[in-house]
């Protein structure tokens, strides 16, 4: 069993857990007291590099990133210096996540969120959206194709946007089959979790017309930054490489200060 597959495993003994204590239709009841989050695709799109900045405590890679850790600091800390958006980790057991963080982190800012979650049950879009989420993660490897197209589905009719990872050309061609609008390329290898910015420069070309396109992973220099761009990625999501600087939201405004 490679590392995905264990996490997804441990994900579906945590929320069969979780839907004993609160279940899927008394998530839905409480849709009605949540407002609609600003779009998360929008706002990728209205500078000329988007920035998914990343509030993360720990990796199975990378181990514990920050310690004192703050989300809330972090997150005012990324929306000062020019981040798009801000994804929050919700897995706990391998990256020191929860709704805890997410629900601070989306009292302190007005950016988008990103739910960025192993989601491998309806129950967790529905979370996500009474968390006040504008965006869900959907990672191909995890999923069979009935299952990422019916939660792509599950996450537009409730008015969030699905970004669709994958890592490969196979899990390329499987999202743009299940209809993906917006498709995160993960520079990292969730089986293996290496990491090479080639990943992206290889799979950008797919990607169909008017597609929103994102480098995930492994992202460091603004050098990086102006590479990705001119091969035709519209964001990047970057956490650890920003998280390990004494001053997070610097790290994001220097990481972006060569896209004009």
């Amino acid at each position: 069993m490679n590392i995905l597959e264990q996490i997804c495993a441990d994900k579906r003994a945590e929320i069969a857990e979780r839907k004993k204590s609160q279940t899927l239709e008394e998530l839905q009841s409480t849709f009605t007291d949540r407002g609609k989050r600003p779009d998360f695709v929008d706002a990728l799109r209205a500078t000329p590099m988007g920035l998914i900045a990343e509030v993360k405590r720990k990796s199975p890679s990378a181990g514990l990133i920050r310690e004192p850790f703050s989300p809330s600091e972090i997150a005012k800390a990324y929306e000062a210096n020019g981040a798009s958006a801000v994804s929050c980790l919700m897995d706990h057991k391998y990256f020191g996540g929860g709704a805890a963080d997410f629900s601070e982190v989306r009292h302190a800012i007005e950016l988008p969120m990103l739910y960025k979650e192993f989601v491998v049950d309806s129950w967790q879009i529905a979370h996500a959206k009474t968390m006040g989420a504008s965006a869900v993660l959907l990672i191909v490897g995890a999923l069979m194709d009935a299952e990422l197209s019916a939660f792509i589905e599950e996450v537009r009719a409730l008015e969030l946007q699905p970004l669709v990872e994958v890592h490969d050309r196979v899990e390329m061609q499987r999202a743009i089959d299940a209809g993906s609008d917006c498709i995160g390329i993960n520079n990292r290898n969730l089986k293996t979790f290496v990491t090479t910015l080639d990943t992206t420069f290889e799979l950008a070309a797919m990607a169909p017309m008017g597609c929103t396109l994102v480098s995930e992973s492994g992202i460091r220099t603004p050098e990086d930054v102006v590479q990705l761009k001119e091969a035709g990625a519209h964001a990047i999501l970057v956490g650890e490489s920003l998280l390990r600087e004494d001053d997070p939201g610097k790290a994001a405004a220097d990481l972006l200060s060569r896209i004009h």
